[in-house]
């Protein structure tokens, strides 16, 4: 069902919730329900689910690499935030780029190429809309990708990593690792920033609240949630011309409940754009096998 790396992966995970014991619950089926998923959406699915409150974690290829996409803009907030919390970032201080750093999907910073933006807005457009400038004027502000890197291993995540800027780090070359990571790391990640204690009590509202406003993930994860459920997610997608990526990292739970951590990532075999109903239904359908595991004893 699960290696014992992505075990592990997922104990640590846990221990950041104030869990303290191994896998208790039996999610082969669920396991077996991705695996079926996979087959269906004929591509490369990778999966991981954490349930802090029953100390469950399952996946499904939990430890191959994926490209990040624009998933790694959540914990570039979350990193900010954590500056902020500690004094090192301002984030009232204001930012500036030109028109010539102006990428496509970057709905808040076209609007303010005149005036600039405090870096806290700035944080706020790279989760909500997925703005690929704000992105890239805060990694070069805030030491780039390296120093994304050193903060998910400043919080224990030694698996993934940022190497180049947007829009090129969508697209993965053949025979790297570079600007990747894995479905058991990014859950532990997740949890980590979600459940744990990385972020002030205020940082970690905001950034929740944050990933509650997220639009692009409304047809992914979140669609498989119950209506009702308190949720948020990052997504990313990297149409390249070889392979396309779908990414989305979520927490979701009943009012009152801790939440569960999904991620998911998929490549479609087939290339379709500008987007595929068939690769965000097979992200949506993870959050139903997520949810699904709620009733497994």
């Amino acid at each position: 069902m699960l290696d014992r790396r992505a075990a592990l992966i997922g104990g640590s995970a846990l221990l950041l919730t104030g869990a303290s014991r191994p896998l208790a619950v039996d999610m082969a089926a669920r396991v077996a329900d991705l695996r079926a998923l996979e087959r269906r959406a004929q591509g490369r699915l990778g999966a991981y689910v954490l349930d802090p409150v029953r100390r469950v974690w399952f996946g499904w290829r939990a430890n191959e690499r994926f490209a990040h996409c624009s998933s790694f803009k959540m914990s570039l907030a979350a990193m900010l935030l954590a500056k902020a919390d500690r004094k090192e970032v301002d984030l009232a201080e204001v930012l500036h780029w030109t028109k010539a750093e102006m990428l496509s999907v970057s709905p808040v910073t076209e609007t303010r190429i005149d005036t600039g933006l405090a870096v806290e807005d700035l944080a706020h457009a790279i989760v909500v809309t997925s703005d690929n400038t704000a992105a890239n004027v805060l990694l070069r502000r805030f030491g780039g990708p390296e120093q994304l890197t050193r903060f998910w291993r400043s919080i224990g995540d030694n698996v993934s990593r940022l190497d180049r800027y947007e829009p090129e780090l969508n697209v993965t070359p053949p025979g790297t690792e570079l600007d990747t990571t894995t479905p058991a790391a990014m859950a532990a990640t997740t949890a980590a920033l979600v459940h744990g204690k990385i972020l002030s009590p205020a940082s970690r509202a905001k950034f929740m609240a944050w990933m509650r406003e997220v639009r692009t993930g409304r047809d992914r994860i979140r669609s498989g949630f119950p209506a009702g459920w308190d949720s948020g997610d990052k997504t990313g997608t990297g149409i390249g011309k070889t392979k396309h990526t779908y990414v989305d990292l979520a927490f979701g739970g009943p009012a009152g409940r801790t939440p569960l951590i999904v991620a998911a990532y998929f490549e479609p075999a087939r290339l379709v754009e500008p987007m595929d109903p068939v690769a965000t239904g097979a992200l949506a359908e993870v959050g139903r096998i997520a949810v699904a595991s709620l009733s497994a004893v």
